[in-house]
């Protein structure tokens, strides 16, 4: 489903709840709880952003700034130091 089909099924929803004061204020309290959310996870990236950390890690590997591990043990030490 595309962002503006999803857009329109809230609105109809959003429309079918208009007379309800007491829903829409729930509606409300759920979408600031959302936001609230969104805006604290700093793991959450536009795909332009996502896109370019992709290529910057590439680039780095070419530079061979790269890690690698020749076994399971060093990996998961240093995702463990992280």
């Amino acid at each position: 489903m595309t962002a503006i089909q999803l857009n329109a099924e809230i609105l109809r929803n959003l429309g079918a709840l208009a007379e309800d004061e007491g829903m829409l204020k729930r509606v409300a309290k759920y979408l600031r709880k959302l936001v609230a959310e969104k805006e604290a996870d700093p793991t959450l990236m536009s795909k332009e952003e996502f896109f370019a950390r992709i290529d910057k890690a590439e680039q780095e590997i070419a530079e061979g700034k790269g890690k690698s591990f020749t076994n399971r043990d060093d990996m998961n030490a240093w995702l463990n130091s992280l």
